[in-house]
C-alpha cells in the first residue's frame, strides 16, 4: 500500500471477495523524504494516508524497511545505466526486484497466498491447452527461488498470461514484462478490469482519505525530475567533461558527462541560432561523447533486445509478428521479431520496425504485443 487511491481500492476490493488482507508499505528511500516530496510514496504522509486506509477497513498494515534492497536493486542499476550512456527503467526493475520480488519473500514469511497491487494490468490462467484454469494456492510451489524462475509452476500444467488492462490510458503491462512465471502465479491485481474513474468513484464511495490523491508521473526517488543533481548529490556521480559531436567527428560543443543525456534530446546542447534543430542521436560512455544529428538520424527500423522475458508462450523458435512498445507511453508497431539463437545471443532477438520510429532508445524496454496479450519483451541494446 503505497498512500494512493489504487492499492487502497485494491485491498478494499480483495476483502470484499473474502481475502484475508494485510497491508504493507514498504520503506525505500533512505534520505530525509520530507525535504524531497513527503506524500511520494518513501514519504511520512504516504505511510500516514496507507495506514489510515488499512484502520478504515479493518485490515492490519506494517510498514517494511526496505532501503538496502532498494538501494542495491534500483537506484545502483538507475545510476550505473546512465553512468554508461543508457536510459533506465527503474519502475521495470522496481516491479521485478522489489514489489514482485522482496514482497513475494515477505507474502512467504507471512504464510500469505499472493501479493496484491494496484496495477492496471490482467493475469489470466490457462491450462497447456489454452483453457481457462485456476490452480488452488495449496498446489503452487513454497520454494521461493522457483517462483521467480520456473517456466510453468511445477506439474499443475498451467501458464500465467499478462495482458492489457481494461482502461487504455492507464494499462500498466508494460512495466510488468520482466515478471517471471513463477511471480505471476503469486499475483492479483484486481483493477485490470477497471478504469481510473471507476476507481476513483469506490474509494469516493467509501470515503477513503485517498479518493482525490493527484498521481504522480515522476520517479519516487526523484520527485523534483532533476535528475542531473540526483546523481550528482544523491548518487555521488561526478561531471566528466566531454565533446558534442557531429557523427562525423565535428566538435560542436562540450558537456558535462552523458549522464546528463537521453536519446532524442534536444535541451542542453547550446544550440544558439541554429537554423535546423540537433538532437542527440548516440551516447558513446567510452568515449565520453554526446553524438548529434539531425531528427531524420533518430529514426530506426531495426534494433536489437537483450534478457528477453517470453511470458505468452516458450520462449520462440521461429520469428513473429507482433506490435512492439519502445516506451511506456509508445502507440506501439507492428514489427517481426527474429530470435538469435547462436550461444553468444542467448536471450537476445532483433526487432524489424513496419515503420522506421524516433528515438529507440539503449535502456529502455521494448515490450510485444499480441492485441492485448503481452507475449513477451527485452532490454534495447
Amino acid at each position: 500500500m503505497s498512500g494512493g487511491v489504487d492499492s487502497s481500492v485494491t485491498a478494499y476490493l480483495l476483502k470484499k471477495q473474502g481475502y484475508e488482507v494485510i497491508g504493507l508499505t514498504f520503506r525505500n528511500w533512505p534520505q530525509d523524504c520530507v525535504s524531497r516530496a513527503e506524500d511520494k510514496c518513501c514519504g511520512p504522509q504516504a505511510v500516514t494516508d496507507a495506514r489510515m486506509v488499512a484502520h478504515s477497513l479493518g485490515i492490519p498494515h506494517y510498514v517494511v524497511d526496505e532501503i538496502d534492497s532498494f538501494q542495491r536493486g534500483v537506484i545502483d542499476y538507475f545510476v550505473a545505466e546512465y553512468k554508461n550512456g543508457r536510459t533506465p527503467n527503474p519502475c521495470v526493475i522496481c516491479n521485478e526486484k522489489i514489489k514482485f520480488g522482496t514482497l513475494l519473500n515477505k507474502a512467504h514469511a507471512l504464510g500469505a497466498d499472493y501479493i496484491a497491487t494496484g496495477h492496471y494490468a490482467r493475469i489470466e490462467v490457462v491450462g497447456r491447452d489454452g483453457s481457462p484454469s485456476r490452480p488452488s494456492p495449496a498446489s503452487l510451489t513454497n520454494d521461493a527461488a522457483r517462483w521467480a524462475t520456473a517456466p510453468y509452476l511445477g506439474s499443475n500444467g498451467v501458464r500465467y498470461l499478462l495482458r492489457k488492462g481494461r482502461d487504455d490510458h492507464k494499462d500498466q503491462s508494460y512495466f510488468l514484462f520482466s515478471l517471471r512465471q513463477g511471480q505471476l502465479a503469486r499475483s492479483l491485481m484486481p483493477l485490470g478490469e477497471l478504469a481510473k474513474e471507476e476507481t476513483r468513484a469506490i474509494a469516493r464511495e467509501l470515503n477513503l482519505k485517498t479518493y482525490d490523491k493527484v498521481e504522480s508521473q515522476e520517479i519516487c526517488f526523484v520527485p523534483d525530475r532533476d535528475y542531473g543533481r540526483f546523481l550528482r548529490e544523491g548518487a555521488k556521480l561526478p561531471d566528466q567533461k566531454g565533446d558534442i559531436v557531429t557523427r562525423d567527428g565535428k566538435v560542436l560543443g562540450h558537456h558535462d558527462g552523458v549522464q546528463h543525456f537521453t536519446i532524442g534530446q534536444r535541451e542542453g546542447l547550446n544550440q544558439g541560432g541554429r537554423r535546423f534543430p540537433l538532437y542527440v542521436v548516440e551516447l558513446d560512455a567510452k568515449t565520453n561523447r554526446v553524438v548529434v544529428g539531425s531528427v531524420d538520424e533518430l529514426m530506426r527500423d531495426e534494433f536489437e533486445v537483450a534478457n528477453c522475458n517470453w511470458l505468452g508462450t516458450d520462449e520462440p523458435e521461429r520469428p513473429f509478428e507482433a506490435s512492439v512498445k519502445i516506451r511506456y507511453n509508445h502507440k506501439g508497431c507492428p514489427a517481426k521479431v527474429v530470435i538469435l539463437s547462436g550461444a553468444k545471443d542467448l536471450g537476445r532477438a532483433r526487432v524489424v520496425l513496419a515503420e522506421p520510429q524516433r528515438a529507440v532508445t539503449p535502456g529502455q524496454a521494448a515490450v510485444f504485443y499480441r492485441d492485448d496479450l503481452v507475449v513477451g519483451g527485452g532490454w534495447i541494446c
